[in-house]
């Protein structure tokens, strides 16, 4: 017989306490911070019409030395946003952009919301396969796309709805410097393979259309689908979250009032400058670096290619950093690299850490090099992204996920849907204005996941302190059975990262005559003299005897996402 999961929940305390009480953990909120909090915009396209008011002449993007300022942004936007309704396209209609982090970005997306369209992000490194089943579902009409993927795209388009296609180039909004990068990404990097989309428009031809009209104005509502925000597919087919306007604001509203405390400490730049290296079709930099960066007049650095790390770290250089949002793996990725160490972090701010677990060991890492805490947070695409954050007046990092952000409620819950009680292991349910609508054209998958008091059901695993601080144990589906004790891969990475000579690590759970399954670890290392034995032995100092990794693979890499999250079930094979 299996234990209870509550049981499993070995890290804090011995003991469960009673039922918490509603939102008891506003009482450990920075002083100042409420625990309601409204956003002042009905829509995405009010914040846009304010910031650009209020930061006209300001940088509000800078990608590879180029700047636009918010003014600029305004009127790309509107020429851009004429241009689609000049085809025809009515208010929510689905357009698609497949781009890296590069200026364009940021006009097509401003342009969408504006005109009174749904913004469908779509990773550019997608297959053929991925592109048509995403267009296909969303339904999407147009598409604005990079001419480096156009390629994938002729290869399915005929089989989708899209009617017009819209093919940027690298140096479309750089000038003169423009055609030499052109020039430089064609002929010499040759990242362009040949493509033919017969009818499509070129990105400098919409503007320059789409200048010459004036764009109608689309009266939005909160309600009023801003994003379809398709998620990694991890659990079977890739399903479109449906975020409204009114999720996006009230997110940028709820981080505002959180990132406040930080500026307490430290001051508030004039000249703020967010970096963006987590790509913008991610939910997390695309509601924290555009949006909110945008609600502060700050200026984002665009990073086209964060896996070049020297490339990205030059850029880093030529900048200051005030606020950095990332992943595990890029901050772990630019602490290996000599000149990031060398680099100036006395204006950093904020290092803001989501879309995986961050590893004690990197945080401690992080700590040392920048003097800056990884400050953790933690949501989903389907929350918009942010649904709980750590202080930010922290000075250590504390391995959780924080505490659930103003206006929002979490709530560990078994799977029968009964809450537990604090410590216990359940299933993080988060419900608040920034919770998604359910899943496009899916209410047989919105129905798994929305509970009948309006929470939605996570798939993480993690238990609540009496503080109100959320620890995640671990997704449920990667969840490792041995002997009938659960096994979270996190706990098994976390204790070998720890390791001097291990640069990356990923558990998994494979098959086991005796026990059912057991703890195989695949590393990176750093000090390519690590045997296995010696791998076995710190762990075995450090871990219990079932969660003990059995066997360990050397690779000279891990698969990751195009986010940089380790795909552990490629690693199943």
């Amino acid at each position: 017989m299996q234990p209870k999961r509550a049981k499993q929940a070995a890290q804090p305390v011995a003991h469960a306490s009673a039922q918490p009480t509603p939102k008891f953990w506003v009482s450990n909120y920075p002083d100042g911070v409420p625990a309601e909090v409204t956003s002042p915009y009905e829509s995405i396209a009010d914040l846009f019409t304010r910031v650009f008011s209020d930061y006209a002449e300001r940088p509000a993007f800078n990608c590879m030395g180029v700047s636009i300022t918010y003014t600029q942004l305004k009127n790309y936007s509107r020429a851009l946003g004429a241009w689609f309704q000049s085809r025809g396209l009515e208010k929510g209609d689905r357009i698609a952009v497949m781009m890296p982090n590069i200026l364009q970005y940021p006009i097509t997306i401003a342009a969408i919301l504006r005109a009174g369209y749904t913004v469908v992000n779509i990773n550019p490194l997608y297959t053929p396969r991925e592109l048509e089943h995403q267009l296909k579902d969303s339904g999407a009409k147009a598409i604005v796309i990079l001419e480096n993927f156009a390629a994938t795209l002729q290869k399915v388009i005929t089989k989708t709805p899209v009617q017009h296609v819209v093919v940027a180039a690298m140096g479309d909004m750089m000038g003169l410097k423009g055609h030499v990068v052109n020039l430089v990404v064609r002929r010499v990097k040759k990242m362009v393979p040949a493509w033919s989309l017969p009818g499509h428009v070129p990105f400098k031809t919409a503007l320059a259309k789409g200048g010459a009209q004036s764009m109608r104005h689309v009266e939005l509502k909160a309600t009023d689908i801003a994003f379809l925000q398709y998620t990694g597919g991890t659990t079977g087919i890739s399903k479109g979250a449906i975020l409204t306007h009114g999720n996006i604001v009230a997110n940028v509203a709820q981080m505002n009032v959180w990132c406040d405390v930080a500026y307490r400490l430290k001051g508030r730049p004039k000249d703020l400058t967010f970096i963006c290296a987590l790509p913008l079709y991610h939910i997390f930099a695309l509601t924290v670096n555009a949006m909110m960066g945008m609600q502060h007049g700050a200026v984002n650095i665009l990073i086209p290619n964060p896996r070049d790390i020297p490339g990205f770290v030059k850029e880093l250089r030529k900048h200051k950093m005030h606020i950095f949002p990332g992943l595990n793996t890029l901050f772990n990725g630019l602490m290996n690299n000599e000149d990031f160490r060398k680099l100036d972090f006395k204006e950093l701010i904020l290092s803001l850490g989501g879309g995986m677990a961050v590893q004690k060991p990197v945080a401690d890492r992080w700590k040392e090099i920048t003097g800056c805490v990884i400050t953790e947070g933690y949501g989903l695409s389907e929350t918009s992204p942010v649904a709980s954050a750590n202080r930010l007046d922290a000075t250590e990092f504390s391995g959780t996920i924080g505490l659930p952000v103003p206006s929002t409620d979490i709530s560990i819950r078994n799977d029968d849907g009964k809450e537990l009680a604090l410590h216990e292991v359940g299933e993080i349910c988060i419900r608040g204005p920034q919770v998604m609508a359910g899943y496009w054209n899916r209410p047989d998958e919105t129905a798994k996941v929305m509970t009948t008091d309006g929470f939605f059901r996570s798939g993480d695993m993690g238990f609540m302190d009496e503080r109100g601080f959320t620890k995640i144990v671990d997704r449920k589906k990667d969840m490792i059975l041995v002997s009938g004790f659960n096994v979270y891969p996190n706990e098994i990475e976390e204790v070998a990262m720890e390791h001097p000579g291990i640069r990356e690590a990923a558990a998994i759970g494979v098959p086991n005559d005796h026990s059912g399954e057991s703890v195989k670890l695949f590393i990176v290392r750093k000090d390519p003299a690590l045997t296995e034995e010696a791998v076995r032995a710190f762990c075995a100092e450090r871990l219990t005897n079932y969660k003990r990794p059995r066997s360990v693979e050397f690779r000279d890499e891990l698969p990751k996402s195009n986010v940089g999250k380790i795909l552990r079930r490629e690693l199943r094979g």
